[in-house]
């Protein structure tokens, strides 16, 4: 394994929700001269959807060469006219391992292309948790997410884009991709960045990795924003030994939640984090999506990987990594401000007394968290594929989506 590639010189924009998100991401492929890479698990055809598609089509006129790739099992069956114009225009629009629903059932849950990528010319990138569906924007009303991402320009751009051609080449490709070699570029900014990914290749853990030594040389405090939160024992035990050599470990996690196991595979973990000293918030105002960390005052990620078994474990996922002062405070002001404002602590006291059912199965549920990545590797496995859509009645049937 080669050792992470962190790159110095980079200017790193943190954007809230998808009303920030959409405006920087549709300005960038308006200005767009040569090429626009997009990777996304969800892209709905609705308002939000539309609008991409239509900066789409008129990027691949202009003779900008667009690629887009979308997840098989998150994304919905498009319409026969919103490929065709895509096709039309030249759009090279791909479906990451699509696969039919047996009596309407999707079946093909593991191993999901989760990530969230956009690079426009090889000279900015977009990398974090917003999919492109207008539940990302708040004049959606109560179900619409809170969530985050970020714009990047500098040299770690060039290292997002080389990940995002070799994806586009095969799925095998992207699994045995290594950081490339620096290249000589302009600074941007003073940031230090790292980009990750993880997979069922060769990265299989690249992520949680860095979050474990970041939550291993933490000093002062540890704030982890994440809407699934259920990791495996390692992870876990480093946060627990975190709390209880006097780290500040705030974790917000979701209360009001948009998958119904959820909340409840987080809440068993209460009580040991209270025994341990971890401060646990729930976002009750709107369902909470994101998936972003800040530790001390210079480490911080932002990204799409989730703390459960299906991204640590399973999901093709990508995270950057920022060492930044200035990024981390903006971050750790607007997650303060979060928890201050619109989170319910949580107490032992806040919930239910555990049943004697439930306290005898705690030791399970430990057993299971700490074993799980290695029986994740005995669940029905197969060869990805990336399949170019056409708009004709054989395309592949896209079931409908999911929401995270």
């Amino acid at each position: 394994m080669a050792e992470p590639a962190w790159r110095d010189g980079n200017a790193v924009r943190l954007l809230e929700n998808g009303e920030a998100y959409y405006a920087r991401v549709f300005e960038a492929i308006e200005r767009a001269r040569r090429e626009v890479l997009l990777e996304t698990f969800i892209l709905f055809e609705d308002e939000i959807g539309l609008a991409l598609h239509e900066r789409l089509i008129a990027a691949a006129r202009r003779g900008v060469e667009v690629q887009v790739t979308v997840d098989g099992y998150g994304s919905p069956r498009f319409s026969e006219g919103f490929l065709r114009a895509l096709a039309e225009a030249g759009v090279r629009f791909h479906v990451y391992d699509p696969r039919p629903t047996l009596l309407g059932v999707r079946l093909h849950i593991f191993r999901r292309l989760h990530r969230k990528l956009l690079v426009v010319d090889g000279e900015c990138a977009f990398v974090g948790g917003i999919n492109y569906s207008i539940d990302h924007v708040r004049a959606h009303g109560p179900e619409a997410k809170q969530d985050y991402a970020v714009e990047l320009r500098g040299p770690i751009v060039a290292d997002i884009r080389d990940f995002a051609r070799a994806a586009l080449r095969s799925p095998r490709d992207a699994e045995r991709w290594r950081h490339p070699a620096q290249t000589a570029g302009d600074a941007a900014g003073p940031a230090r960045v790292l980009f990750r990914v993880r997979d069922n290749g060769g990265h299989r853990d690249a992520i949680e990795r860095e979050y474990r030594a970041a939550i291993r040389g933490a000093r002062e405090r540890i704030v982890i924003a994440n809407a699934y939160f259920f990791p495996g024992y390692r992870f876990l035990r480093e946060l627990l030994r975190a709390a209880r050599r006097g780290v500040r470990v705030a974790l917000i996690l979701q209360g009001q939640p948009d998958e119904p196991l959820a909340q409840p595979a987080a809440r068993t973990l209460y009580h040991t984090l209270f025994d341990a000293g971890v401060e646990v918030y729930e976002y009750c105002q709107r369902p909470f999506h994101g998936k972003v960390a800040v530790i001390d005052d210079d480490w911080a990620t932002v990204g799409s990987s989730n703390l459960d078994p299906l991204s640590l474990s399973l999901n093709l996922e990508a995270n950057v990594f920022v060492r930044d002062r200035d990024f981390n405070r903006e971050l750790h002001g607007r997650l303060d401000t979060l928890m201050r404002e619109h989170c319910t602590r949580m107490h032992a006291d806040s919930l239910p007394m555990p049943s004697l059912f439930r306290r005898l199965i705690r030791p399970l549920v430990y057993h299971v968290i700490r074993r799980f990545p290695r029986w994740a590797g005995w669940l029905p496995a197969h060869t990805p594929r990336l399949v170019r859509v056409a708009p004709h009645a054989d395309a592949p049937e896209l079931p409908a989506g999911r929401t995270n």
